[in-house]
């Protein structure tokens, strides 16, 4: 088992890639703190891990305020006694989020307040528990337009993304000494419920495919074995990365329809 004694915090545990890497980490000996704005989605989770024989609990949190993502550290430290991994993975993509010139700034504040802004806060209460545990793997959610611009404008989402890759470069260089490791897992586009709602015509997924070289979405699972490998030693020296995930997006020259 790569993760055995493990204890690994999730944020947006509830659906997706969350979803995926809590029951994949639980498979591989972790016991998992599922936090979520969704209480139902959570708890629904921690099912789904202990009917497999798994060991989870649920927090509720917005990863946007402080006191939450210090109360969900503060309960795991509680609960299991320790922290080992930090996944930093909830996130939003607002269906009105456009260029410059047309995305308001209620979105843009929104979208950095949970993107990017909760990364921080989660690292700023995680980061002094992995270092009570004697070290640890922080992995923050990130995208593969954190690394080239989107064909379909997105212009919150992209920035916030770019911040949480630049942050963890840098927390993974201040940090490398104390036995943390920080990367960011930059997952291309996915057939989750997040995007999907965003692509919810025929038309608008065919035109995402066309820049992908595989010609299919991702799936939460293939994201969630990247996730797995960064959280366990397998990853012992790999910090500050940018670990993509995209089938070959990013790769790829593609001229735009």
């Amino acid at each position: 088992m790569r993760l055995k004694d493990k204890v690994a915090l999730i944020t947006g545990g509830g659906s997706g890639i969350g979803r995926a890497s809590a029951l994949l980490f639980a498979q591989e000996g972790a016991s998992i703190v599922v936090v979520d704005v969704d209480d139902a989605a959570g708890h629904e989770t921690v099912r789904m891990v202990e009917a497999q024989g798994g060991q989870a609990m649920c927090v509720h949190a917005d990863v946007s305020k402080g006191t939450d993502c210090k109360n969900m550290v503060m309960v795991a430290e509680q609960v299991y006694g320790r922290l080992n991994i930090l996944f930093n993975n909830a996130g939003i993509l607002d269906s009105h989020d456009d260029d410059a010139v047309n995305t308001e700034e209620e979105v843009w504040d929104l979208t950095m307040a949970v993107n990017l802004k909760g990364v921080f806060l989660g690292c700023k209460y995680g980061i002094p528990a992995l270092r009570r545990a004697g070290g640890g793997s922080i992995i923050n959610t990130a995208s593969f337009v954190a690394l080239l611009g989107a064909a379909t404008p997105q212009v919150a989402y992209t920035a916030s993304k770019g911040g949480v890759l630049a942050l963890s470069r840098e927390l993974a260089t201040v940090h490398a000494r104390e036995n943390i490791r920080v990367n960011a897992l930059c997952p291309g586009p996915l057939r989750t419920e997040l995007l999907m709602k965003i692509l919810d015509t025929p038309e608008k997924r065919r035109r995402r495919l066309v820049h992908i070289p595989m010609g299919r979405f991702g799936e939460a699972q293939e994201v969630a074995q990247a996730a797995l490998y960064l959280a366990s030693d397998d990853s012992s020296y790999v910090t500050g990365a940018a670990f993509v995930v995209d089938g070959g997006i990013t790769g790829a020259y593609v001229t735009p329809e």
